[in-house]
């Protein structure tokens, strides 16, 4: 069976990612910060018949990061990694603040999270993802590109995300290396950041980008940042170019 690791998996895109693997065959490695969340998706994962792993904790945390590698190799023994979900976010203080209100440490944490935290993953996972012929995902956001008063912080870490997301593609041709934008959609983070507003206008995960992440494995696409919105026009037109 193929095997996944999914950061952040007990609630919106993660969640919602982890059952669509799971319902497809997948085993698991998952965690999030919330134990006893996570014992929850678990049961629900384990629903689908197929092996998971639950390490909880905060991705931040150095010592918990080798403990889910731990875990993650264990799992895929020789085999190898087929996947790397680096999902795990946070958007810092809330409300968002502008560029100049957050404290330093703020800012650093905000990193440490969104880039520190994958990179680290990435830098332990690589040779078992290299064995494989496998992929690292990469959650991105329209943040890394756009400019929008308030969300430089998250911004600026979903930037520097893309960046060694991208670096890396041009250093492990052997893995696919892809960094994403979901597009907006209808989860707690999202309702974090816009607190009081009504965004059931917004999609559930499960309705728009997890169908296009499931493309994007299945197609297989090059290495490269793709918008959710666009992955199936890629595929069905067959073009191969990276995304943008």
């Amino acid at each position: 069976m193929p095997i996944a690791l999914v950061t952040g998996a007990t609630r919106g895109l993660g969640r919602a990612l982890a059952d669509a693997l799971a319902d497809r065959g997948w085993d698991l490695v998952v965690t999030a910060r919330h134990a006893v969340r996570l014992d929850t998706t678990v049961e629900g994962l384990r629903g689908h018949g197929h092996r998971v792993v639950a390490v909880p904790g905060d991705v931040a945390d150095a010592a918990h990061r080798e403990e889910l590698v731990a875990a993650a190799l264990a799992t895929c023994g020789g085999a190898g990694l087929d996947l790397l979900v680096n999902n795990a976010s946070t958007l810092g203080p809330v409300p968002l603040r502008r560029v100049v209100e957050l404290m330093t440490e703020e800012l650093a944490h905000v990193f440490a999270v969104n880039v520190l935290a994958p990179h680290a993953l990435l830098r332990e996972l690589l040779p078992s993802l290299a064995a494989a012929g496998g992929a690292v995902l990469d959650v991105s956001s329209d943040a890394a590109v756009e400019h929008y008063e308030s969300w430089g912080g998250y911004g600026a870490s979903k930037a520097a995300l893309d960046h060694l997301t991208l670096t890396l593609a041009v250093e492990a041709p052997g893995i696919r290396a892809w960094s994403v934008d979901p597009g907006d959609m209808r989860t707690a983070m999202h309702q974090a950041a816009f607190p009081g507003e009504d965004i059931s206008d917004r999609p559930l995960p499960d309705h728009v980008a997890v169908p296009a992440l499931l493309a994007l494995l299945d197609a297989r696409l090059p290495s490269g940042r793709y918008r959710a919105a666009e992955i199936a026009g890629i595929v069905g037109s067959g073009r191969t170019g990276v995304g943008s």
